[in-house]
């Protein structure tokens, strides 16, 4: 018992009825009854969510950097013989 308590963190949060009864309303029905279940699901959604967002955001930056545009243009050229050869 003591191992997973160390693994986890409770926090108390206040959120208004309405959002509490339409989080039900739109749970998968495995989570409905299960508010903690359902929060941590929502948490990891979201944390996936933004994870994915940030490294969109780092691709198109890193797209626009003529320094990185440069490397892949000598990239480019030096694997071309490799892409001519039927390899």
């Amino acid at each position: 018992m003591k191992n997973i308590a160390q693994k986890t963190i409770r926090r108390s949060i206040a959120l208004p009825n309405e959002l509490v009864e339409e989080l039900r309303t739109v749970a998968p029905p495995e989570l409905r009854d299960n508010f903690n279940r359902l929060v941590t699901f929502i948490l990891i959604d979201f944390t996936r969510r933004q994870k994915k967002y940030q490294f969109e955001t780092a691709m198109v930056e890193m797209a626009d950097d003529p320094a990185i545009r440069k490397v892949c243009s000598v990239l480019s050229e030096e694997f071309m013989v490799a892409e001519n050869d039927g390899l």
